[in-house]
């Protein structure tokens, strides 16, 4: 492998991507990425053959790929089905209902990664926290007729934080394992990063004018609308309460999703049996029962459809079901089909190699892992491999500088959890524009705890400040 070789792929990628937002803009990831992703995967196929692999053993390496994003597709299509059932059950309608009587638009941006925040930190899950509170959260902002890019990031923000800090959270766990750190030295080492960030965060979001919000009383149409469609009540809350508690008692993200889903089901059949019928359209020839079944089944297949005179809340509500996840599926697939296609070829692991040879302290060793993280995010679109390849390649380089893996670790979280969510085809860019209903690169410069915290790294390391060094071990210390 040469360096020539190795970025012609890479130069290629770029190139396509770059023609793509400029021709197509906000609506380059419904299929414009695509094309360029999977193009990209033929020429490294191309680059592959040179070095003397086969199509064979290349196309392995993009399955392979793609099977290590199967997991989270499934969780992104068990999401579509959760959102129509839970607005189809009242669940959406009520988080907005009474969001805008508790939320206050002079500090919801604010509030709203707080809020995200404190629940991830509980069950350390993003994903989670986006798909259930992000989805009301969403909704009361436009209620509001606030951002809702900076909503999102917000909702971004705060949900990374938690999820970065929990010891539920599987990429924590990850980091920990991948560099053989302990899990809880390494949390309390990352505080060091993680609050300054989420701290200037939280004073930029509240610095954010909401001068534009709506008044009281187009707050009050709106909560007379949403009563007169759906019948609302806090009892509603309730498949939102379980979904929790099945995350927080660790049941596996699908299943619980899914279940949540159900629950949702269930409720509208109920408690919104007019509306469940309403949704199932011309069914005369059906009996009530089998109307409902229809209804249900329409919100889990292709969601809500409201049929509100008022237009804005027709708009809100009308989203969900699992077809609506398909196009980001797509986006996913052939972006880690690109993903395995460098990691076979040995492209990516030869690029990593040659970044370690402008290493000279640890500044530049903390500024090269939060570039490869980045990089890797971008190329493989999954998050645990750009924590989990970065954390093998570099495993051994903090002690050529005397420093603890606790600061790899730290490294490793604050770059390849946190840079996943603003890449549009990485699976958590993608699942999070899908879920909250914004471009990726529409709400990434506002997420910016996620923006800070790898800068703050970078800063640590060249200041040499908040670095963990290197313990001696008991044969050194007799």
């Amino acid at each position: 492998m040469t360096i020539k070789l190795a970025l012609i792929p890479i130069i290629f990628l770029v190139t396509l991507l770059a023609c793509s937002v400029y021709l197509f803009g906000s609506d380059s990831s419904y299929g414009a990425n695509q094309i360029a992703l999977l193009l990209a995967a033929c020429v490294a196929a191309m680059v592959g053959h040179r070095v003397g692999l086969s199509w064979r053993e290349v196309q392995a390496g993009m399955l392979e790929g793609i099977a290590v994003g199967l997991a989270p597709i499934l969780i992104l299509l068990a999401v579509g089905m959760l959102i129509g059932s839970w607005i189809l059950c009242g669940t959406v309608p009520a988080m907005i209902y009474y969001g805008v009587q508790v939320l206050d638009p002079g500090y919801f941006y604010a509030a709203s990664a707080v809020i995200c925040a404190i629940v991830a930190i509980s069950i350390g899950s993003s994903w989670t926290v986006a798909g259930t509170l992000g989805i009301g959260l969403m909704g009361i902002a436009a209620s509001f007729e606030l951002s809702p890019a900076i909503t999102a990031g917000a909702i971004v923000s705060g949900a990374y934080f938690g999820d970065k800090l929990s010891p539920l959270s599987d990429t924590t766990n990850l980091a920990a394992a991948v560099t053989g750190v302990d899990l809880f030295d390494h949390v309390r080492h990352m505080l060091w990063t993680t609050l300054p960030g989420f701290g200037l965060a939280l004073i930029i979001f509240a610095f954010l004018g909401s001068a534009d919000a709506s008044t009281p009383s187009e707050i009050a149409e709106l909560q007379l609308a949403l009563a007169s469609e759906f019948n609302i009540g806090m009892h509603l809350f309730l498949p939102l309460l379980l979904m929790l508690a099945l995350v927080f008692k660790r049941v596996t993200a699908f299943p619980a999703i899914v279940i949540s889903a159900l629950a949702g089901a269930a409720f509208a059949l109920v408690f919104q049996p007019d509306t469940v019928i309403k949704l199932a359209g011309e069914s005369e020839h059906l009996s009530r029962g089998f109307a409902l079944f229809k209804g249900v089944w329409i919100s889990l297949v292709s969601g809500y459809a409201s049929s509100s005179d008022n237009a804005f809340l027709h708009e809100l509500l009308s989203k969900g079901g699992m077809s609506s996840m398909l196009n980001t599926v797509w986006l996913i697939i052939c972006a880690l089909a690109l993903g395995g296609a460098l990691e076979r070829t040995g492209i990516l692991t030869y690029l990593l190699q040659l970044a370690l040879r402008g290493v000279r302290s640890a500044g530049s060793l903390i500024t090269v892992i939060v570039l490869t993280c980045l990089g890797t995010n971008v190329l493989t679109a999954d998050q645990y491999i750009s924590i989990a390849l970065p954390g093998r390649m570099y495993k051994d380089e903090f002690e050529r500088f005397s420093l603890s893996r606790l600061n790899l670790s730290r490294t490793l979280e604050d770059s390849g959890t946190l840079t996943s969510a603003l890449i549009p085809w990485n699976t958590c860019g993608a699942y999070m524009s899908a879920t909250l209903g914004v471009a990726t690169l529409s709400y990434a410069p506002f997420a910016f705890f996620n923006l800070l915290c790898p800068l703050i790294a970078v800063v640590y390391g060249y200041m040499h400040f908040g670095l963990k060094p290197l313990e001696p071990v008991a044969a050194d210390l007799a």
